[in-house]
């Protein structure tokens, strides 16, 4: 018997990693790395908007996860790819929200950088659901300078 566990052990190590390299484990990766980016960012300047931050690392680490393991074959009743546009979406519209108040608020340069990069965590949540046009950074880096 543990034979048999030892031997699929590797097969299920591949198919964990093969998601990984697709489009969507990619962009949930970088979802997970921008918002311990951001978190960093707010952080170090105002740490009452770091909560945002922390649970939409922490949902697409478990939305990772749950496609990593192929979790989302093994239980049907939930519609995972409405839950994963449902969860961007709020998301999307929570970090621009954020962003707009970081960014009207007159702080240091942490803040600034961090409602910068909450304003390019928005279209990177939309990417999945919502397309944006034009880029926000330089916008954003253009108007910070001044």
């Amino acid at each position: 018997m543990a034979d048999s566990e030892r031997l699929s052990a590797p097969g299920c190590w591949a198919a964990c990693t093969s998601f990984s390299r697709t489009r969507k484990g990619i962009l949930l990766f970088a979802e997970i790395i921008l918002c311990l980016v951001i978190l960093i960012c707010f952080s170090a300047s105002t740490p009452g908007y770091s909560s945002l931050s922390v649970v939409e690392m922490i949902l697409a680490a478990i939305f990772f996860v749950i496609y990593m393991c192929d979790l989302h074959a093994k239980i049907p009743f939930i519609n995972w790819p409405w839950s994963d546009f449902f969860r961007t979406l709020i998301a999307a519209i929570l970090y621009l929200i954020t962003s707009i108040v970081v960014l009207v608020e007159r702080g240091n340069h942490s803040k600034i950088v961090a409602g910068v990069m909450t304003m390019e965590a928005a279209p990177n949540h939309r990417e999945k659901g919502l397309r944006i046009q034009g880029q926000v950074l330089p916008v954003l880096l253009a108007e910070s300078m001044r």
